[in-house]
């Protein structure tokens, strides 16, 4: 659609950004549900992220995503932080408000447990424990996902047992914090196993895990989705296991800050799933 000078402002900020995959699917729903208005990549270095946070309400904008590496960065930053956000020591989406003011939110929980929601609509919260690996800056909202969602016990898996414990302490909740090489132990009755690691993604190496301890009625899912079907989930679904890809995440974590910005509440579909993946390399 044709942009008049009244069309609504929002992008994403990071460094690089032309991976990003932001701008293609915030601009399938603007031509989806016929908004006036444009989402726009704004490549910024770390040292100019203060002055380019200022500018938005200069230049009229709605807000922005925040991708890597700012994210945490950004926290320090923002006039106001949602309790999401605060919890989760990340920013990945800003709202500028009527007064110019800038709200930092995190809707990367709401995006993984709305993909496993949709992805293994089976899938209970409370039904059995769940297995976490790796504690960087995704496990934080993973884990405080889960954590609100009810699972009975957190089995955090990573390699530096000091990290996975500051992890606990900041979000809170049902932890048991399991050192790497017991991680297949770790899968005895859990209900649900989430790779937050890069160990799967395409030149990151592989994550060296045996399922055979994994109940049968287990969810397995990556953040991963480059590969789309990761080793881990390949192997899990062999076993018969019901498995979640990484994209759904990005797509839901999306939804929020495209309402805010826009007007509509998006929706994901098999037809917005393809057209993001069909992005040119």
């Amino acid at each position: 659609m044709t942009l008049s000078g009244k069309a609504k402002l929002a992008g994403v900020m990071g460094w690089p950004v032309a991976h990003s995959l932001s701008p293609r699917l915030h601009g399938y729903w603007l031509e989806r549900y016929g908004v006036d208005g444009a989402y726009v990549p704004l490549c910024v270095r770390p040292e100019d992220v203060a002055d380019a946070l200022r500018a938005l309400p200069k230049l009229g904008f709605a807000g922005v995503n925040v991708t890597v590496p700012h994210k945490e960065m950004v926290v320090t930053l923002v006039d106001a932080l949602d309790s999401a956000a605060r919890r989760i020591g990340a920013v990945n989406t800003i709202v500028v408000g009527a007064s110019g003011k800038l709200e930092g939110r995190n809707t990367d929980a709401f995006g993984f447990i709305e993909n496993l929601r949709h992805g293994a609509p089976a899938w209970t919260a409370k039904a059995a424990p769940a297995v976490v690996l790796g504690s960087g800056g995704a496990a934080r909202a993973v884990c405080a996902a889960l954590v609100d969602a009810g699972v009975p016990e957190l089995r955090l898996v990573n390699r530096t047992r000091e990290r996975a414990e500051r992890l606990a302490q900041a979000i809170g909740g049902p932890f048991k914090v399991v050192p790497w090489p017991e991680r297949t132990r770790a899968l005895d009755g859990a209900g649900l196993l989430v790779n937050t690691t890069t160990l799967g993604m395409e030149g990151a190496g592989t994550l060296d895990i045996d399922l055979a301890r994994l109940p049968p009625a287990a969810v397995v899912t990556d953040i991963v989705y480059v590969p789309l079907e990761t080793p881990l989930l390949r192997a899990a679904a062999a076993r018969g296991h019901a498995v979640v890809d990484g994209l759904g995440m990005l797509l839901h974590q999306a939804r929020p800050g495209f309402a805010v910005w826009f007007g509509p509440m998006p929706e994901v579909t098999a037809e917005l799933r393809a057209f993001v993946l069909a992005a040119p390399e």
